[in-house]
Parts: C-alpha cells; sequence; structure tokens
C-alpha cells in the first residue's frame, strides 16, 4: 500500500521558517513527481513546487518562488519543501503529493498519490 507520510508542519512567525519532510513508500520512488500542494478554507488545492524523479527539474508557483526550495533523496524516498521568509498568507494545509509520471502537471487531479497533509500557521 502506497503511503506518503508528511511532517514538519507547525506554527511560525512571519519572517520566519519551516522544514517540511515527505516520507514515501513508493516503488521505484525516482519514476515519480513529487509536488507539494496547499489547501485553505473553501479554497481550491494549489500547487506550490514540484521536482522531477531524477531532482533535474523543478518547479515554483509564482507567489513562493525564491523562497521555498523543494529537494528530494532517492536513496532514503523522501522529499522536502524548506520555507523561508515566511507570510501569514503562506497559512494552509501543505500537501504531499505523487504523480507517476516523468511530466510535470500542477493539476491535483493528475497526481496519483497523497498525504494526509500537515497544518502551517504564520502569524503577523
Amino acid at each position: 500500500q502506497v503511503q506518503l507520510l508528511e511532517s514538519g508542519g507547525g506554527s511560525v512567525q512571519a519572517g520566519g521558517s519551516l522544514r517540511l519532510s515527505c516520507a514515501a513508500s513508493l516503488h521505484p520512488f525516482s519514476s515519480h513527481y513529487i509536488a507539494w500542494f496547499r489547501q485553505g478554507p473553501g479554497a481550491e488545492r494549489e500547487i506550490v513546487a514540484a521536482i522531477s524523479g531524477n531532482g533535474d527539474t523543478t518547479y515554483y508557483a509564482d507567489s513562493v518562488r525564491g523562497r521555498f526550495t523543494i529537494s528530494r533523496d532517492n536513496v532514503l524516498n523522501t522529499a522536502a519543501l524548506q520555507m523561508n521568509s515566511l507570510k501569514p498568507e503562506d497559512t494552509d494545509v501543505y500537501y504531499c503529493a505523487a504523480r507517476r509520471s516523468s511530466r510535470l502537471s500542477i493539476t491535483q487531479q493528475l497526481h496519483d498519490y497523497w498525504g494526509q497533509g500537515t497544518q502551517v500557521t504564520v502569524s503577523s
């Protein structure tokens, strides 16, 4: 059974940093695009960042580019999202997702596996 397990969420003041981690039981892990999405109450789930199977290609939403960094470790089957210079508008539930493809998709419907989500709260 495929599992994605997020950790690292929490509360931080504006300007602070958090690091989210995603542990995946996907095989082979390197054949999957990994993405982070976020969703607020009553809002659509939106992509934050994505990384290709070999880590060579990354994608960032305009709202986080330059502040967030996505990475992965294909030996440990983990991915991470380093979030710096956090803003109150970054407050959301963050989800790790996997897409069984070598092509990027920013659409949540095209991702095959999801974690349970982790809350990130940024106070002003």
